[in-house]
């Protein structure tokens, strides 16, 4: 019988995870790009903001800040002076407790001793450490004092050898000492420069219980002892002159030996010279009432340190930062299994915007999107129009064109369809998904025949791009009407022929990449005399076309082009260049082509001229608000190419 074991899965990226969010993450990253963000700027701004499903840079790093500042509000670092100062006071008051009931002068004398102790703990523990002590608990107490010393003064310096000692025997207190003799030995002959890997191998096989990191070599061994050392050399510079001194001096007793002191001196002092860019001198204020040990208060100031170099991290602000500089498993140490999650997330989302082809590089080196992206930002757009559209009353032509002759292709049947089923590759979907199994036909089989139009369409759609559309917040409104239309026509119309017409100061013709990325500028004037020119060019170019003119505007015309190629601005309009714009909207006339103006905003004299160009023209006026200006010019164009 087959016997499965089930336990928790620690290689790599969760398996059961869902799958990273292409789609919500390029919609938030063209957002930014149309509102003017360069697409660099919106990746890192996605990055730091976040997704639906996980928290960005941003959140990371408060969590990190506020760790930070948990630490340092809650503790103080005088917790091994107050254990051994009551440990001390325990001793002495046990003893006298012993004295008390014998009436010889020794006693006497013995309780003058105390009385006479020096008020500081590390004098008064020295002036103790010959004394002939009669209680047992008072001796227990005392050698507390020196084995706790020596227990965080090796703390301090190795992390997780204070529990290693508890209850250690003098043999335990030998070895230790071996240990740091052969350490600094080690480190000092690494520090001249000679081969130590077998000087390495030797000492770990003799020392290796107190290493549990397990160190590969001797860098490695360094690299963890320097950064503890410097944690603990910084916690000392945190104290006050008064509690390092007091400190410094209880060393000297740490497990009855000042030996080890100097042993500790001596590692301390490779250690600098082997890590000389380590924070030797760095602090930190803390103002707390929770008491730390030496070896807590160094493990304290470790911690600080890698929140300091996480939250460096997590800003990638420094060159050529990637968010694969994350440390993944300190980030985890500080913040948990979620932060690491997160963090790890927002990586392969990076990661996979490039691979899918989203973001491309620019022969500038600059980073752009790619056509595929706009593509998806274009169906996202033309998807939220088509909504709106049905919301409002409009009816979303799913034909490619209005007479309905077959082009051949097929695609998808989508709710709301009303095209002729394509019945072969409809069988054929079900009998491919049954898989030789028995065959039904499911609504994913479903496949609609296409048709277009006999005749074609020129469509030039002309945007303001003056500063008051940025102003007024009609700059992105503007740029995803316009990639609606362009994925409608180039998805269901492709033989319409689309030009994108921007116009300020000037006008000029541009393409999509570049209409999507354009920022806002301050320029003052718009001159829509000079975008119907260059739609009348296009109209031209194409002359076997149905004309189609869009104008989406929220000023009146403010500059023409004069006959050398300059702009002249001028407001309030001058009569001159109110009289070139509608000469021009006249010879759009003759070539066939009626004049819809998309009018934003509730100018009076904007009103009245843009019922001026429509009865000139044939053509309408519009006055959607921003969230139905996509339908209605995507409405108008789908009646101008049936009505005319």
């Amino acid at each position: 019988m087959t016997r499965f074991t089930y336990g928790q899965y620690y290689d790599g990226p969760d398996p059961l995870a869902p799958p990273v969010d292409l789609r919500d993450a390029l919609d938030a990253i063209g957002r930014d790009v149309m509102d003017g963000r360069s697409p660099r700027s919106a990746l890192e701004e996605l990055l730091r903001r976040g997704t639906r499903q996980n928290a960005g840079l941003d959140e990371l790093t408060r969590r990190l800040w506020e760790k930070r500042s948990q630490i340092q509000r809650r503790h103080n670092l005088d917790g091994t002076l107050q254990q051994v100062r009551q440990l001390l006071d325990e001793a002495v008051s046990a003893e006298k407790t012993a004295l008390f009931p014998d009436p010889d002068d020794d006693a006497r004398f013995r309780e003058a001793q105390l009385d006479a102790l020096p008020s500081g703990t590390a004098a008064a523990i020295r002036e103790l450490s010959e004394y002939d002590w009669r209680s047992d608990e008072a001796r227990e107490k005392y050698e507390q004092i020196r084995n706790l010393l020596g227990q965080e003064l090796m703390e301090s310096r190795f992390q997780g050898m204070k529990q290693a000692l508890e209850g250690m025997s003098q043999e335990d207190t030998e070895r230790i000492r071996a240990m740091m003799a052969d350490l600094n030995d080690l480190l000092l002959a690494h520090l001249r420069g000679d081969d130590t890997t077998a000087q390495f191998q030797e000492f770990m096989r003799r020392h290796g219980e107190f290493f549990p990191e397990n160190p590969r070599n001797t860098e490695e061994l360094v690299d963890a002892l320097a950064a503890r050392a410097a944690a603990a050399q910084r916690m000392m510079n945190s104290m006050s002159d008064q509690q390092r001194a007091e400190l410094s001096d209880l060393m000297a007793s740490a497990f009855g030996d000042p030996r080890l002191l100097e042993q500790v001196s001596t590692l301390d002092a490779n250690l600098r010279a082997l890590r000389p860019g380590e924070d030797w001198t760095g602090s930190a204020r803390f103002r707390g009432n929770q008491p730390l040990g030496m070896g807590e208060g160094a493990q304290a100031m470790a911690d600080l340190a890698e929140l300091d170099a996480l939250a460096e991290q997590l800003s990638q602000s420094y060159p050529g930062a990637r968010l694969e500089d994350i440390d993944l498993e300190a980030l985890e140490r500080q913040l948990g299994d979620e932060a690491r999650v997160d963090a790890r997330r927002l990586a392969e989302l990076e990661q996979q915007l490039r691979d899918q082809g989203l973001l491309e590089r620019a022969p500038d080196g600059s980073l752009r999107l790619s056509p595929k992206a706009l593509r998806r930002l274009g169906q996202t757009a033309l998807k939220d129009v088509l909504a709106t559209a049905r919301r409002t009353g409009e009816r979303d032509s799913a034909l490619s064109g209005a007479v309905g002759e077959p082009t051949g292709a097929t695609r998808p049947w989508e709710f709301g369809d009303t095209a002729p089923w394509d019945v072969s590759r409809t069988v054929r979907n079900a009998v491919l998904r049954s898989a030789g199994g028995p065959v039904s036909l499911d609504v994913v089989d479903v496949e609609v025949t296409e048709t277009e139009q006999r005749t074609r369409a020129a469509v030039a759609l002309c945007v303001d791009t003056s500063w008051s559309m940025v102003q007024d917040g009609r700059w992105v409104p503007m740029k995803r009407t316009a990639l609606a239309l362009h994925q409608l026509i180039s998805t269901r119309f492709r033989t319409d022929a689309l030009q994108l017409i921007t116009f300020g100061r000037h006008a000029r013709s541009v393409e999509l990449p570049e209409l999507v990325g354009l920022e806002g500028v301050w320029e003052q004037g718009t001159n829509l005399h000079h975008a119907l020119l260059l739609a009348g060019q296009h109209l031209r170019k194409h002359s076997d076309a149905q004309p189609v003119v869009l104008v989406v505007t929220d000023g009146e015309p403010t500059a023409h082009l004069e006959p050398d190629g300059e702009a002249e601005f001028a407001y309030p309009p001058e009569p001159r260049t109110l009289r070139k714009t509608v000469a021009e909207v006249d010879a759009l006339a003759k070539l066939g082509a009626s004049v819809t103006v998309f009018m934003l905003g509730d100018d009076p004299r904007l009103a009245q001229f843009v019922d001026l160009i429509a009865r000139r023209s044939g053509g309408r006026v519009v006055a959607p608000d921003l969230d139905g200006l996509g339908a209605a010019v995507v409405g108008d164009y789908l009646r101008g190419r049936r009505g005319r």
